[in-house]
């Protein structure tokens, strides 16, 4: 595996210090997730927590704590995370390198390790 579970751009960072803010809580952790479901069989999920579990792994990006659960980890490894502005708005992108199919309407994905036949969108 790679020094980092996930990597997160500094523009992510700033985007998650907003939510942060936004949200009055203090120095909360986030999350980092992989649920199974989504028409390509996983989909991410990302949300603030203030328990470490004993299994989690944590680092520390940007001032911020990330946890990943150890059974995510390898589906994760070397995940980017990003976060794009258009004219549209804005949102999160993650490009992740285990991912080998995602699904049309590009809500979730899937790995080698769940390759089996997606659902429909």
């Amino acid at each position: 595996m790679s020094t980092e579970v996930i990597i997160v751009t500094e523009a992510a960072a700033i985007q998650i210090n907003e939510m942060i803010k936004e949200s009055g809580e203090e120095q909360p952790y986030l999350r980092v997730a992989v649920n199974g479901g989504g028409c390509s069989g996983l989909t991410y999920g990302m949300n603030f927590d203030h328990e470490k579990q004993e299994d989690d792994i944590e680092t520390v990006q940007h001032g911020i704590t990330f946890l990943v659960a150890k059974n995510d980890a390898p589906i994760l490894n070397g995940t980017r995370i990003d976060y794009k502005q258009s004219m549209l708005g804005g949102g999160f992108t993650i490009d992740n390198p285990n991912a080998i199919a995602s699904c049309g309407c590009g809500s979730s994905f899937r790995t080698k390790v769940n390759a089996g036949t997606p659902e429909e969108c």
